[in-house]
């Protein structure tokens, strides 16, 4: 069956990766094609310069749920072995017409590709001209970002968005709220004891990947990967009021209420961030911390849940 491929590490699936997928999917629908997105597990940087490597802002199971989601009929991982990375530009995009019969590439204007980087848009149009097939060059998205700056949606704004709080950026980028996720595990269940318990990510679960500065969020949870999503009150960092240092993100579900407090130990959970409401600082004890809790619970139950 013919291809129209995209290639790129696409992490985070941001709304620029979206436009090229959705452009890949009109040239494909005239000749019954399917979308293919080529992506990269690691990134190569991981292989090239791993001193460089960035804090993904997905994991490879998410990017590839979301890569379907935004058009692709299948996704092809790649493993950046020495092997693929030193292919100079022309065998490469010759293997991938004879592997995947592609008569199209649909790529970002400052596409690079090949050893050393050696290919660019340029290069593939010509080649397109030469051997038919079709090559679209899709221009930057940009995004209206709260501090009324319009900035070229890339992955690497949206980790220094995330990694500043800015969520509600990050989402403006993105199209969805940016989630991590994780399996439920046992915490210090210091929560239950003053009437707000929480849900603990294992924090192996997100080893890796860029997470939100300290402070305290609204968003939703959703459990197991599906079903209603949940207002949640979420604090990511460390618990000065008892002077712990460990990094942490657990998630109060709102008005969530069950009859075996251990019954999600082991489930999936995913945690959406829609808005930053606070700093992470100490209380002078526990009364004023349940007060700022009620207020932050308050908050996060009167949050939009994206219906999707």
């Amino acid at each position: 069956m013919p291809s129209i491929i995209t290639i790129g590490n696409f992490d985070g699936v941001h709304m620029g990766h979206q436009a090229i997928l959705a452009q890949a999917r009109r040239l494909a629908e005239p000749s019954c094609a399917n979308v293919i997105a080529l992506t990269f597990d690691p990134f190569p940087v991981a292989v090239l310069r791993p001193e460089s490597v960035p804090p993904c802002i997905m994991s490879i199971t998410q990017r590839i749920e979301a890569l379907r989601e935004s058009g692709a009929d299948d996704v092809i991982v790649l493993k950046p072995t020495p092997e693929i990375l030193s292919l100079e530009a022309t065998r490469f995009i010759a293997s991938l017409i004879d592997q995947h019969h592609a008569v199209g590439f649909v790529e970002g204007e400052d596409f690079r590709f090949g050893n050393k980087r050696g290919g660019d848009m340029a290069m593939l149009a010509a080649m397109g001209r030469d051997q038919g097939f079709a090559v679209a060059a899709m221009p930057r998205v940009e995004a209206r970002l709260s501090d009324h700056s319009v900035a070229p949606i890339s992955s690497s704004l949206v980790r220094w968005l995330v990694g500043r709080g800015r969520v509600e950026d990050a989402q403006a980028c993105l199209g969805r709220a940016f989630t991590v996720g994780g399996t439920i595990v046992k915490g210090d269940q210091r929560g239950r004891t003053i009437g707000v318990p929480t849900i603990n990510l294992d924090s192996a679960d997100y080893a890796g990947q860029i997470v939100p500065m300290d402070g305290v969020y609204a968003g939703y949870t959703q459990l197991d990967g599906g079903g209603r999503l949940i207002p949640a009150a979420i604090s990511v960092g460390v618990k000065p009021t008892f002077g712990q240092d460990q990094l942490t993100i657990e998630a109060h579900l709102v008005d969530y209420t069950t009859t075996d407090p251990n019954a999600l130990y082991g489930h999936r959970a995913r945690i959406g961030f829609a808005r930053w409401l606070r700093d992470q600082y100490p209380f002078p004890g526990i009364d004023a911390l349940k007060a700022q809790l009620t207020r932050d619970i308050d908050a996060a139950r009167s949050s939009c849940i994206p219906q999707h």
